[in-house]
């Protein structure tokens, strides 16, 4: 699990994820998001809506992690989703968390 929150760190000196809902939106939209990462304590709206578009456009969801874990590692404040807009980032995350056995995956 540390790994793949360094990961993140590391994802986002690079420049490579995406935060805030609206640009998360935008990200799906214009499709330079490759996965979409949700926290497990994220709201139902909130969920819902990230969910309905990241399936809309083709975009893959993981669902791990608290809210406090996401922001930490990013360096930011209250996040609950981030987008990943790199595929090697994003595949080298979905291989961390899943030898972690740490994902609930929802994916579309």
């Amino acid at each position: 699990m540390k790994q793949a929150l360094n990961l993140l760190g590391l994802m986002t000196r690079a420049g490579k994820i995406i935060t805030g809902e609206d640009l998360l939106i935008k990200g799906l939209q214009d499709k330079s998001i490759k996965l979409v990462l949700i926290a497990q304590d994220c709201g139902k709206n909130t969920r819902k809506k990230i969910l309905d578009k990241s399936s809309y456009y083709g975009v893959e969801t993981i669902t791990a992690f608290k809210i406090s874990d996401i922001s930490a590692s990013i360096g930011k404040e209250n996040r609950v989703a981030i987008g990943i807009t790199d595929k090697g980032f994003s595949d080298k995350l979905k291989q961390l968390i899943q030898q972690g056995g740490y994902i609930n995956n929802e994916e579309n």
